[in-house]
């Protein structure tokens, strides 16, 4: 394989799965708590009102581990696993795994399945395989997305990006529920060997960006635009809570241009310590160098947005 495609296809790999890996994780919760989550019992009020608690009690819990899987049309299949910090924003390290479609393939051919992605409070860094450091990384191995950077690369959709990167807390798609207003009780389930309350609502994406995001009046006309293209416009979430107000899983589910979108994500040990620093600067490349050289095909960010 020719060390430029090599480079473009796993430049765009990196972009997705990293943005897709977090984007995934950032929503939802798990089964230890802090004390103020501590002691309550089943949760017996309105579905607004005890969201309210869950959102509370779960931005007050400072990292979880996380495990998720994601697929989309024929062309991903994958999963993540790691732990994240959001305290002081976003923090932590997820190992994210090609299981099928197109995205798997082109992963096989660049050298490895699975890539490490480390996130900042400013940037990412995606950990590369040995083939793409020889090939076409001079020898480095880690590749520098500034979230700035993936912001311009993506218009409104990066903009948006950006700004959710850089505010996630693990339990979005609570916030997603509370601020569509349409939510509903399920039902109590056993999840995971964990007594909850299952929930469910149907989300607008349009405007619930319109609702949650700090974009200006133009680039939220065009975010409308790049959503109506890939053909996204409505996203069903199921999230179940168990007695101390907090998640221990999530489903989204949403039809695309390029096939159904499907995630679900279970979070544990709440309180767990995470640690994320830049890897070396003499093994690591920076995004928008290899932006100048010529060396990234855009796609890639379209997808996960």
């Amino acid at each position: 394989m020719k060390s430029t495609t090599v480079r473009r296809a796993t430049l765009s790999i990196a972009v997705v799965a990293a943005l897709t890996g977090v984007a995934a994780c950032g929503s939802s919760d798990s089964d230890k708590g802090g004390d103020k989550a501590a002691g309550k019992g089943p949760i017996h009020l309105s579905p607004i009102a005890a969201l309210r608690s869950v959102e509370k009690s779960t931005d007050q819990a400072d990292s979880a581990k996380v495990h998720s899987t994601t697929s989309l049309g024929d062309i991903m299949a994958m999963s993540a696993d790691g732990a994240l910090t959001w305290n002081d924003g976003l923090k932590g390290n997820l190992t994210i795994t090609y299981t099928g479609g197109q995205m798997a393939e082109l992963m096989k051919k660049a050298g490895t399945q699975s890539m490490e992605a480390r996130y900042l409070q400013d940037a990412y860094y995606a950990h590369m395989s040995e083939t793409y450091a020889q090939q076409a990384g001079g020898g480095k191995h880690w590749i520098k997305y500034s979230y700035d950077d993936l912001a311009k690369l993506g218009g409104a959709s990066g903009s948006y990006m950006k700004d959710q990167l850089q505010n996630a807390t693990p339990n979005q798609s609570v916030k997603m529920l509370l601020a569509s207003g349409d939510v509903k009780k399920v039902g109590e389930e056993s999840v995971e060997g964990v007594r909850t309350t299952h929930y469910s609502g149907k989300v607008n994406v349009a405007d619930l960006a319109d609702k949650t995001s700090n974009l200006g009046a133009d680039q939220m006309a065009a975010l409308k635009k790049q959503l109506s293209q890939a053909g996204i416009t409505t996203e069903t979430i199921d999230i179940w809570v168990n007695d101390q107000n907090l998640l221990v899983k999530k489903t989204e589910k949403a039809d695309t241009a390029n096939g159904a979108l499907n995630n679900t994500t279970v979070y544990s040990d709440y309180g767990v310590k995470v640690s994320a620093e830049a890897p070396p600067a003499g093994d690591t490349k920076d995004f928008a160098d290899m932006m100048k050289s010529g060396g990234m095909a855009t796609g890639g960010t379209g997808t996960a947005s």
